[in-house]
């Protein structure tokens, strides 16, 4: 099963945090804590001002729907498309699906090699 993919619109940071501390929740962001880091996927514009590293020029690539827990190979088909292609990721989970980031610059590629893989792949607006 090859699901389509959604390109969202805007671009996305990705930063290392001392705490959450300053963090907006608005939407598209993600939160993780770790023993070793505490890090934050947001909007290029909500990143943190006092992150400790941060990256930016990140697209992201949304499964729509949502996808059950059986299901397996979803993440690991689309990453090794992106890896044959020499484009590198960063996966972020929700509950309900998961989301890609990728340098923004590489989207077209990344559109491109997984619609010769059979993906559907196509840009869509947010309210959020």
């Amino acid at each position: 099963m090859k699901p389509d993919l959604e390109i969202l619109p805007g671009r996305f940071a990705i930063a290392k945090v001392r705490d959450f501390d300053g963090v907006r929740f608005t939407p598209f962001t993600f939160l993780a804590r770790t023993d070793a880091e505490w890090s934050v996927v947001c909007r290029e514009e909500e990143a943190p001002e006092n992150a400790l590293a941060k990256e930016t020029g990140f697209g992201m690539l949304r499964i729509p729907g949502s996808l059950d827990f059986s299901l397996t190979g979803i993440l690991a088909g689309i990453s090794d498309v992106l890896a044959r292609a020499e484009i590198g990721i960063f996966a972020a989970s929700t509950f309900d699906t998961d989301y890609i980031l990728l340098k923004e610059g590489q989207m077209r590629a990344a559109a491109w090699a997984l619609e010769q893989e059979g993906y559907v792949v196509r840009r869509v607006e947010t309210q959020a």
